[in-house]
């Protein structure tokens, strides 16, 4: 192989990079709101024994309510690591089969769908675990309160 073709095989192989940094970024934010469900959970887990019967009632509705979530965020980062995996197999395929001069083309068409699939099942367990967290979400006192004042 000349200096061209191996320059060439470089950005064909390079081109998934910026599929990587998507999904890099993906895991970022996945991480920090598993860690912000991490949280809560051990703050409310620390107030447990200061709470009368009825707060240790709403707090383990809300506990398991965030164990849900943080399920939730734990598959989808799975999945997403899972993609970024693939991405870089992908990327490593590309090359070398650029290099060895093999074709290598159903192997990167599988690696492709197999990323595809592995970034939509994080994205949809992403997707279920915010709109858990908006479902959950309270802001101010309940209705029932404010049509009493």
């Amino acid at each position: 192989m000349d200096i061209q073709s191996t320059a060439h095989e470089i950005q064909l192989a390079v081109a998934p990079v910026f599929l990587l940094t998507g999904v890099a970024a993906l895991l970022g934010v996945m991480t920090t709101r598993l860690s912000r469900v991490i949280d809560r959970a051990r703050s409310l887990e620390g107030d447990w024994s200061s709470l009368d019967e009825k707060g240790q009632v709403e707090t383990r509705s809300e506990l398991a309510l965030l164990e849900r979530r943080a399920h939730l965020a734990s598959w989808a980062i799975n999945a997403c690591t899972a993609a970024a995996f693939l991405v870089c197999v992908l990327i490593a395929t590309l090359f070398v089969g650029g290099l060895v001069g093999t074709h290598l083309h159903w192997l990167v068409a599988a690696l492709f769908i197999l990323t595809m699939a592995a970034l939509i099942v994080g994205l949809v367990c992403f997707w279920r675990e915010v709109y858990l967290a908006m479902h959950a979400l309270r802001i101010g006192p309940p209705v029932s309160q404010l049509r009493r004042e």
